[in-house]
């Protein structure tokens, strides 16, 4: 599965077309701002667009969520916890099928009660769960510093240390990086115990 990562707006948002290449089919996630960004990346990847997902439903990833899926008749997915309407609901553990690829809903609450992060087996779309060098607020309606603990200890560092990071903002020194690397250095990974993670926070 190919991803194809593209930054929009004023916030640094990364908006995500990932795809099937020999099914011509693919989805984007996170579509918030632009949507001409978008449409461009899916017609030089040859890709019809199957579904728009939201990993939470905040409105920078989520503005054009319902205008960019009625533009190319896809359809909505967003979890099943968030107060976004319309759109299929998604549970941890379901799989978005793309042609012949699946993608893995891992529930991820803590930034919001609707957090999702992607799997396909190799990347992982983290939306604002985790960053490059930084983890999501907790601060914010429906955050939870326990959550997210338990979300990046108990999910997230639970897959292989090969898995390649694609956050949901540009905030770090690159766009993507490979668990393990980030696991040596991000101080939300690094926390011990919840009692340091929420030092951290606090």
């Amino acid at each position: 599965m190919f991803v194809i990562q593209i930054k929009v707006g004023r916030m640094e948002n990364f908006v995500y077309l990932l795809g099937d290449p020999l099914a011509r089919e693919g989805l984007v996630v996170d579509s918030g701002w632009e949507i001409q960004p978008i449409l461009e990346a899916a017609e030089s990847a040859g890709t019809r667009i199957k579904y728009v997902v939201a990993t939470h439903g905040h409105f920078d990833h989520t503005t054009t969520l319902h205008e960019l899926a009625e533009k190319c008749g896809a359809e909505v997915l967003i979890h099943e916890n968030s107060s976004l309407g319309g759109g299929r609901r998604l549970r941890g553990d379901d799989q978005i099928l793309v042609g012949e690829e699946s993608v893995r809903v891992i529930h991820t609450p803590g930034h919001t009660e609707d957090s999702i992060c992607l799997y396909d087996g190799k990347n992982l779309l983290t939306g604002d769960t985790l960053f490059i060098g930084g983890w999501g607020r907790t601060d914010l309606p429906g955050g939870s510093a326990e959550k997210l603990f338990a979300s990046l200890h108990g999910s997230i560092m639970k897959l292989p240390d090969t898995t390649v990071i694609y956050p949901g903002h540009d905030y770090g020194r690159v766009t993507h990086r490979i668990l393990g690397e980030e696991a040596r250095s991000n101080k939300a990974l690094l926390a011990r115990d919840l009692k340091s993670f929420l030092r951290l926070s606090s």
